[in-house]
């Protein structure tokens, strides 16, 4: 390579400028991509069955991705897929195969860290954009300006960057960053833990983490155990991300994609979650500055998440309040119910797919895009023949509701846990 190559970006500032922030949602299988897609995602990121970081994950066939790039282009959405692991020397037979059938099937971009993955890419799928993993760790300008200098159009910035630091980067490189913005975070150095190939065997930075900080651990001194029995067991996890309150800050600072973290997530976390986002970015786009903050977004949020939320490493460097010592409790108080598939306007009852136990009686909520949302109690319930029923007992079981108001296919049902 001459002098000249090394000094002369390949990448010259960006193709296009986003009117406001790409919103990216995880898709862990073609169903999720689907609502993610339908309730408001610019953009989502899914795993191959090579290469990713996410082997428990259902994962996408060349098929699958297909169908998934076709459903997300009537939306005007776009699909990445995460090459996101550190290879070793028998992972790269096939990386050549592999990324033009990426290519071929539609896929708009790679997400990668290992450079033998990125050059590949370059050098053979041209028409894939290559962005920058989060395994990468990029917490400077510098940094940042080597991989835009390597023809990269986005850096997806580690989690451990701060505000101070992503104003400083959009300072000096004019570039795409990708941050995320919700979801869980790595109790290690982000990319960097080798528990659970200590524990398990299972490489983390090849997509077998098996969440050894989210184990509960006795701690001993000189073989004597520092709790009693009945103490609670001592646990690494760290709370979960959620930036929704400083969503004009994220906005102001630059940060081109807000990435939601969560492909092994269900469809109604990836939904509900998305929902608030989508709510929250177009609000602020059409009033930047009456803009405030919907206790709505909030409750949406929180009905949702898995663990107790914070907001990582963008305000301050987190402390011990940012990790969970003690049992878990499920922090969202509701449970999916079921997904309406068709609704009849003349009877005014709805058919759902049930996903789980619901009965006569009990308060549900809809939901649906763009902020739909109502409760009611059940009161009448019949199965799809019409045969009037007391309980949705059976998995995936189409169930006949009269609802209060009119849904649509894809609108969510869900239960408050412990509701009679």
């Amino acid at each position: 390579m001459t002098t000249l190559e090394k000094t002369t970006p390949r990448y010259q500032g960006k193709r296009h400028r986003l009117d406001k922030p790409e919103l990216l949602a995880p898709a862990g299988n073609l169903e999720k991509l689907k609502f993610a897609v339908h309730y408001g995602a610019d953009a989502v990121y899914i795993g191959g069955q090579k290469y990713g970081l996410r082997s428990n994950a259902d994962n996408f066939s060349f098929e699958e991705m297909k169908e998934g790039v076709e459903f997300a282009a009537r939306y005007g959405a776009k699909v990445f897929v995460a090459t996101n692991i550190y290879a070793h020397n028998e992972d790269v037979d096939g990386l050549e195969d592999y990324l033009r059938a990426l290519e071929n099937a539609g896929i708009a971009a790679i997400i990668a860290a290992d450079p033998i993955i990125i050059e590949t890419a370059q050098r053979v799928a041209p028409k894939l954009e290559v962005h920058l993993s989060t395994q990468q760790s990029t917490l400077n300008w510098q940094a940042v300006q080597f991989w835009k200098d390597e023809g990269l159009p986005r850096v997806v910035l580690a989690r451990e960057t701060s505000f101070k630091d992503i104003a400083e980067i959009k300072k000096h490189v004019d570039i795409e960053i990708e941050a995320f913005i919700h979801g869980a975070m790595c109790s290690s150095f982000s990319g960097r833990c080798v528990l659970s190939n200590h524990f398990t065997d299972r490489d983390s930075n090849r997509g077998g983490c098996c969440q050894s900080c989210r184990w509960k651990y006795d701690l001993f001194v000189d073989d004597m155990p520092m709790y009693a029995e009945e103490d609670d067991k001592f646990t690494m996890g760290s709370k979960d991300l959620c930036m929704i309150e400083y969503l004009p800050e994220l906005i102001e600072v630059g940060v081109d994609s807000f990435k939601i973290e969560g492909r092994m997530k269900s469809i109604h976390y990836v939904a509900t979650v998305v929902n608030v986002y989508r709510q929250a970015i177009d609000a602020y786009f059409a009033d930047p500055e009456h803009f405030e903050l919907k206790q709505e977004w909030v409750e949406e949020i929180n009905k949702a998440a898995n663990r107790p939320l914070n907001t990582g490493f963008f305000l301050d460097t987190p402390g011990a309040e940012d990790h969970i010592y003690e049992p878990e409790e499920k922090a969202a108080p509701y449970d999916f119910a079921g997904i309406v598939v068709d609704y009849d306007a003349k009877t005014g009852f709805a058919t759902v797919q049930q996903r789980n136990h619901f009965k006569k009686g009990q308060e549900i909520e809809f939901v649906g895009p763009e902020g739909m949302f109502f409760k009611q109690t059940i009161t009448e319930m019949t199965d799809i023949d019409g045969l009037e029923i007391e309980a949705a007992r059976h998995p995936l079981q189409h169930i006949r509701i009269r609802t209060l108001k009119p849904v649509k296919p894809m609108d969510m049902m869900r239960k408050k846990i412990g509701n009679k």
